[in-house]
């Protein structure tokens, strides 16, 4: 639906000299751009329990951010005011088919769709994100100013939700319009206002840290009961000092912690639990009457029949010596490799035809597998 151009470099130059490097101003990326959704459609997903929103002001350089869902939006002025509507692909299959064009990123590191929505002066202040994100620029203009990073710009909290940080020199100066994008790596200060009203598309990019992949890979080790070893010291020699831990009895504990990371059908199923879990809890829809394995391998003859993946799955796979691992949602699924050309069709694609799919027909771990997630509401036809 979207063809994305960036400028006249091709995607892997754009890697190459541009990805986690420098922001980029991509004129016209999406040429004739039509917007997939109003403001009057965002409004009504800020209104949703589920969906996370905001709206955040800014008169007279008084900052202040209220979190939805909302009930009216009175606090939305006609200038110096912005919606703000988080994951809008899992509730907007129109929208979420902006995603398509940027998967030329892996899929593990696609975050979500956030869309605003801005009166005149509206934005959110200079500030900086550790991931990377796309800004694609829909109805209306923006004004935007982008900088390099700079470890001594100065960070301070509006309020306890929105953190900014000080004027910083601008490498990019420009106002985009319709089906422009802004490119902006991690770290890079930026700022973008209102010159009328405006729909912006903001793809943002997953970037763990540390502290929280070995805390959840902690908290998985912990569910699947492993870990069991215990620190052991059999040839242990008197010493002068009984208050020292020596050198060599450190490296010993750090080798003990360091086994359950080596440990590589452990640490890839807890990779794939982990990287495949949704933004926000899905909203399933199991169909009415299940199916059963005998069914979905008639469905996967019948070539007219198309399956769709609901917005906001997250479905990746890895490839072991003698199977494959599928993970969706949270949840792994074991195959086999020689169903590795549908396992791609069903984690590089939005929709697949049965016909695709009729390699795996004869394929019983394929087909249960399948039947599986037709059940559960993840894909449907």
């Amino acid at each position: 639906m979207y063809q994305l151009t960036i400028n006249n470099l091709t995607e892997q130059e754009f890697l190459s000299e541009y990805w986690q490097k420098k922001p980029l101003l991509i004129k016209q990326g999406f040429v004739d751009f039509v917007d997939p959704l109003d403001a009057n459609e965002l409004a009504g997903l800020a209104m949703e329990e589920s969906i996370e929103s905001r709206i955040i002001t800014n008169q007279d350089n008084d900052w202040q951010a209220y979190h939805g869902p909302f009930e009216d939006f009175d606090l939305l002025k006609e200038q110096h005011s912005t919606l703000l509507v988080q994951a809008v692909d899992h509730w907007h299959p129109a929208a979420a088919q902006l995603l398509e064009p940027f998967r030329f990123i892996p899929n593990w590191r696609i975050d979500d769709l956030m869309i605003s929505f801005s009166t005149p002066a509206g934005g959110v202040g200079p500030h900086l994100d550790q991931y990377d994100v796309f800004i694609i620029q829909g109805e209306g203009k923006r004004h935007w100013r982008v900088g390099m990073p700079d470890s001594n710009l100065k960070q301070f909290a509006q309020n306890k939700s929105l953190l900014q940080v000080e004027q910083f020199p601008a490498v990019i100066d420009c106002i985009l319009e319709p089906g422009d994008i802004l490119y902006i790596p991690p770290g890079c200060p930026h700022e973008g206002y209102a010159v009328e009203n405006a729909l912006n598309y903001s793809i943002g990019f997953r970037a763990p840290n540390q502290r929280d992949l070995l805390s959840n890979f902690a908290d998985h080790i912990i569910d699947k009961e492993a870990g069991n070893s215990r620190y052991q010291d059999p040839d242990i020699m008197l010493r002068d000092s009984k208050g020292e831990i020596q050198t060599a009895e450190a490296e010993n504990i750090k080798q003990l912690m360091q086994a359950m990371l080596n440990d590589d059908a452990l640490f890839k199923t807890w990779l794939g639990t982990t990287l495949s879990q949704p933004k926000h809890e899905m909203d399933l829809m199991p169909p009415e009457d299940l199916f059963d394995s005998e069914q979905v391998a008639e469905l996967l003859m019948d070539d007219e029949i198309i399956f769709e993946r609901l917005g906001g799955t997250r479905a990746l796979y890895q490839v072991f010596e003698n199977e494959i691992l599928l993970s969706v949602n949270g949840e792994n699924y074991h195959l086999l490799v020689s169903d590795l050309a549908a396992v791609k069709l069903l984690t590089d694609h939005t929709e697949v035809t049965a016909e695709q799919l009729n390699s795996s027909k004869n394929s019983l771990v394929f087909v249960q597998t399948f039947t599986t997630l037709l059940n559960e509401g993840i894909w449907f036809c």
